[in-house]
């Protein structure tokens, strides 16, 4: 996939990455943020990820802060192959909730497991390593993880988006993806080739979510 949704390229690094120019680098940094995009999988077709830019993408991950070097969180790849197992489930799951499901909602829930070229289930572990790294700490860690897979999908051309649902904390679900008691499934990741795209959507300023605490007067508005 050689389409760059962003036209900047990076400086030349030598040694430690602050020997780039750092005006490039945050333009750069800057230009990709701004260009990732929510592509719903039912807008994602082939081609997906090769295999060289999927382990890219993959690897992306690793770079996430995590305290204590838990690895609290796994990515589990649903190949093609595997696609109609998950079907299966999606549709047990809804029959679990709702007995009474018409044919037609059971075809739509099957549906969801065959839309993007590549799919991956999104797992975090709450209780793995140190017990003192409580579950709000892990969660902030899997966050970090999955935007890096994002940015780098982006910087590759590539569309996707994070799906979740009820059908997450399906046994059926669970079972097939062999969670752990202490894991829990957080979301669906889909990757591939943007086939339509909504406008984007306005960002909030900086300003409508930060605060600064001052000595005298306490949180005020702004920054």
């Amino acid at each position: 996939m050689a389409v760059i949704p962003w036209p900047l390229k990076p400086a030349p690094v030598t040694g430690h990455p602050a020997a780039a120019d750092d005006g490039a680098v945050a333009a750069m940094a800057t230009a990709l943020i701004q260009s990732r995009q929510t592509i719903l999988p039912k807008r994602l077709g082939a081609p997906g990820p090769g295999a060289a830019e999927l382990s890219a993408i993959l690897h992306a991950a690793a770079h996430a802060p995590d305290h204590g070097q838990l690895l609290p969180w796994r990515f589990v790849l649903v190949p093609e192959a595997a696609r109609p197992p998950l079907a299966d489930v999606f549709v047990q799951a809804l029959l679990e909730r709702d007995p009474s499901a018409a044919p037609e909602q059971c075809e739509q829930a099957r549906e969801k497991a065959y839309r993007a070229p590549v799919l991956m289930l999104v797992v975090v572990d709450g209780e793995r390593g140190d017990p003192e790294v409580d579950l709000g700490e892990r969660l902030v860690s899997t966050g970090c993880a999955v935007q890096n897979m994002l940015l780098m999908a982006t910087a590759q051309g590539y569309g996707s988006s994070l799906t979740s649902g009820k059908a997450l904390k399906s046994n059926s679900l669970r079972a097939l993806f062999g969670l752990t008691a202490s894991e829990q499934a957080v979301c669906f990741i889909s990757i591939g080739t943007v086939q339509s795209r909504k406008a984007a959507r306005a960002r909030p300023a900086a300003s409508a979510y930060v605060s600064t605490l001052d000595a005298v007067r306490g949180v005020v508005p702004g920054f």
